[in-house]
């Protein structure tokens, strides 16, 4: 009789027939031989084992990718980490195949269509903070109807806050222990600029302009703070959030903060067209560091751009919910066209760009998961100076599958065999 096998007879000679809360199982002891099997009860409440949440920050070069692929499976819940690169970067940081992503830089996404998964990646940049689930225990606590939110902390992102100083100044006061440089908490004073802007008393600063002040002294940070002008820019933890990534040996970053209290927010214009056209002249420039981004001019009075609250010198982030990053113009011209009576634009106006540039953040990273024009968002294609992306279709049980090339100008549509017996949808970091 194999070790851990249940008897329905004993089963029901204790009682517990049906009982899901209890599991029985034979422990056999040697000595005692195996006629003589020790019986251990033991309780679970769930019925299953189920582990906890790994939380990984990956930070890679501007020309290295993450090293693993992000899947959905068919008859495989969640989105799926596959393909992790012997040696890269998510296998020395501890990531598995195998593994559900639930979090991308504190947001849950187990919930979210897969392409919006992949954006949130994207739009993250050279570092991305993760918390994954084994796949076990994800199917586990599927099975179980657990909640897979609950199992992860209520909110692990720092707080990005912008003060615009007053006669009186910035509204709080530093302080920390003496002769150890990096550790500061913040005094907030009531109704001043800093509570205004969202900082709470008794923070962590972690970041001043988008620098880290962990090398900082009070005597340098003071002269930091000076030299800001009337205007200052922090990123601050609250305790439980300082103490999550002090404990799990995680740096906080920009890339992770709660935005809502910024005053920098992108915008969407949804417009009809009229009898003379939308209203405005869409213009290729440089927007700083050799980037070049779509701009918005010449917008007519009284047509349906201006009527949407369009403003001159407003870049384009995204069209009809893709994102543009990567397209050139033709593209984007194309992406404008592409619905011949209405498009959503995703906009930013010059100072809130210059504001994210300066942190250097992608604005797509902050858009909130109710925003409209985040529910449908998806990836861009690559432009030819890219790296290639990928999205493969296998198609099972039967007949061949299709792979799906996507470059910036065509898209080609060749069979090959299939790998797997399943459909699958893949994107590789």
């Amino acid at each position: 009789m194999p070790s851990g096998w249940v008897l329905p007879k004993l089963l029901k000679a204790l009682g517990l027939e049906g009982d899901k809360a209890s599991i029985i199982k034979f422990e056999f002891n040697p000595k005692d031989g195996i006629d003589n099997p020790a019986l251990s009860l033991a309780e679970d409440m769930d019925g299953e084992a189920v582990g906890e949440p790994r939380f990984y920050l990956l930070s890679k070069g501007s020309t290295e990718t993450f090293g693993f692929c992000l899947h959905e499976e068919l008859g495989c819940r969640g989105h799926v980490i596959r393909q992790v690169e012997l040696g890269g970067l998510a296998q020395r940081r501890g990531l598995q195949d195998g593994d559900r992503l639930l979090q991308v830089n504190g947001h849950f996404v187990d919930h979210m269509e897969h392409h919006r998964v992949v954006q949130k990646i994207k739009a993250s940049g050279n570092q991305v903070l993760l918390a994954v689930l084994d796949g076990d225990s994800y199917e586990a606590a599927k099975a179980l109807g657990r909640d897979l939110s609950q199992m992860l902390p209520a909110d692990i992102r720092p707080r990005l806050c912008h003060i615009t100083r007053d006669k009186s100044g910035f509204g709080f006061s530093v302080s920390g222990p003496e002769g150890v440089k990096g550790t500061f908490q913040l005094s907030v004073r009531q109704d001043g600029p800093a509570e205004r802007a969202g900082v709470p008393s008794g923070s962590w600063l972690l970041e001043l302009n988008g620098h880290s002040v962990r090398s900082c002294s009070h005597t340098q940070l003071a002269r930091k703070l000076k030299q800001s002008g009337s205007k200052v820019t922090l990123l601050v933890a609250s305790g439980p959030v300082e103490e999550f990534y002090r404990l799990r040996g995680l740096q906080a970053t920009a890339a992770l903060a709660d935005t809502s209290w910024l005053p920098f927010k992108a915008r969407e214009l949804h417009m009809m067209k009229g009898a003379a056209g939308y209203g405005f002249l869409l213009k290729e420039d440089d927007y700083g560091s050799g980037a070049v981004g779509q701009f918005l001019w010449d917008i007519d009075a009284g047509l349906p751009a201006e009527q949407a609250g369009m403003k001159e010198g407003d870049r384009v982030l995204a069209v009809n919910g893709e994102s543009i990053e990567g397209l050139d113009h033709q593209e984007t011209v194309l992406r404008i066209r592409a619905h011949k009576e209405q498009v959503t634009l995703l906009v930013i106006d010059p100072a809130s760009d210059a504001f994210y540039r300066s942190i250097g953040l992608s604005p797509l990273l902050f858009l909130d998961d109710g925003n409209p024009a985040l529910g449908s968002f998806t990836p861009s294609l690559p432009s030819p100076s890219d790296s290639p992306g990928l999205c493969h279709i296998d198609v099972g049980p039967k007949g061949p599958g299709s792979w799906l090339m996507a470059a910036a100008n065509s898209i080609t549509i060749t069979q090959s065999p299939c790998r797997e017996e399943q459909r699958r949808l893949r994107h590789a970091f």
